[in-house]
């Protein structure tokens, strides 16, 4: 099992790394892969140093498998090259994840779809994995027509610049911004480009991507919010069903779920918050209530580490399902 990171500097590349570690996938070998400005330095994993390479570098390896976190202009450039070659390659960036030919991968809802002719896999979304993990379950017993999401995301979900525009402001330290106003002590209603439909890339994705792995006939509609936490999303979900339900049947499907932990004590201050999900895998669901407005309707609050199942573990995970399905 050779396996390479691609962009492995980054910071979901090096949450990979303790996802790989933490969890003992069982490579034979590893080829870290970056920018040419970090060729030649090294990394570590399991307490062993390894020399990064370049892409064209890794073009001339033999490996089996590649994980992606490097943006999409990489993936659509470098991915195919790499499964051209028989590499399996799942890509953590957005370009893939739309594409009719591309499985979206979430292994405890839709890990089954996958074959041993999908060479390209993708990975969804941080904030759609963490919706897909609680609707999931509640969309196969009770049917879900509709979902309203308002999200509120950290900023390591943009990258390393917008975590230390954050840690410059709140030291007040003047430097370059990765957003167009400051994030210390604000709130943007902001979370990736404007689109033709006033609504965000973020905001679409949650649509599109929750449609192609659930259920074509979910509607989704989001407000994706930008909030000064460096790691951790939250999601406020109204969620109105086909079938009536009732509270303890809502928690017994969530708990059922694995990869689904339930937080719902609101009497003894028990919810979850992005500072309980810190490296933890999970996807924590609590303020679990019925819409007194709407019938079949409920609210919840849903909150995860976006570097953990957001990014680095689902993109382990679909690793650790090919193996074990023997589909490399």
């Amino acid at each position: 099992m050779k396996l390479a990171i691609v962009g492995v500097t980054g910071v979901v590349g090096r949450e990979m790394l303790e996802v790989l570690s933490e969890r003992k996938f069982p490579f034979t070998e590893f080829i870290p892969v970056a920018s040419e400005k970090s060729c030649g330095k090294e990394i570590s994993l399991d307490g062993k140093n390894y020399e990064i390479i370049s892409l064209t570098k890794l073009l001339e390896r033999d490996i089996d498998l590649a994980f992606f976190s490097a943006g999409r202009e990489i993936s659509k450039t470098w991915a195919p090259k790499l499964a051209a070659k028989g590499v399996k390659v799942i890509d953590n960036s957005s370009y893939w994840r739309m594409r009719s030919k591309n499985k979206l991968i979430v292994p405890e809802i839709n890990g089954e779809g996958l074959s041993i002719n999908d060479m390209i896999i993708a990975n969804p979304n941080c904030s759609t994995i963490q919706l897909v993990m609680a609707l999931a379950p509640l969309h196969k017993k009770f049917v879900v027509k509709r979902a309203v999401v308002s999200t509120y995301q950290a900023v390591s979900g943009t990258g390393k610049k917008a975590v230390e525009q954050l840690k410059n402001e709140k030291n007040k330290i003047d430097a370059e911004m990765a957003y167009p106003h400051q994030i210390f002590q604000n709130v943007l209603p902001h979370c990736d480009d404007f689109t033709d439909n006033h609504y965000t890339k973020e905001e679409m994705k949650l649509t599109n991507e929750t449609k192609k792995i659930l259920d074509k006939n979910i509607d989704v509609i989001a407000t994706a919010v930008r909030i000064p936490v460096s790691r951790g999303h939250s999601e406020s979900v109204n969620i109105t069903f086909e079938h009536d339900f009732d509270l303890d049947e809502i928690r017994a499907v969530l708990n059922q779920m694995n990869g689904v932990t339930v937080l719902d004590n609101p009497s003894k201050n028990k919810y979850p918050m992005p500072i309980n999900t810190y490296k933890k895998d999970e996807v924590f669901v609590g303020r679990i209530r019925k819409d007194f407005t709407q019938s079949n309707t409920l609210n919840i609050w849903i909150v995860a580490d976006n570097l953990r199942k957001g990014a680095a573990t689902n993109t382990v995970q679909i690793g650790e399902y090919l193996i074990a399905n023997n589909l490399l």
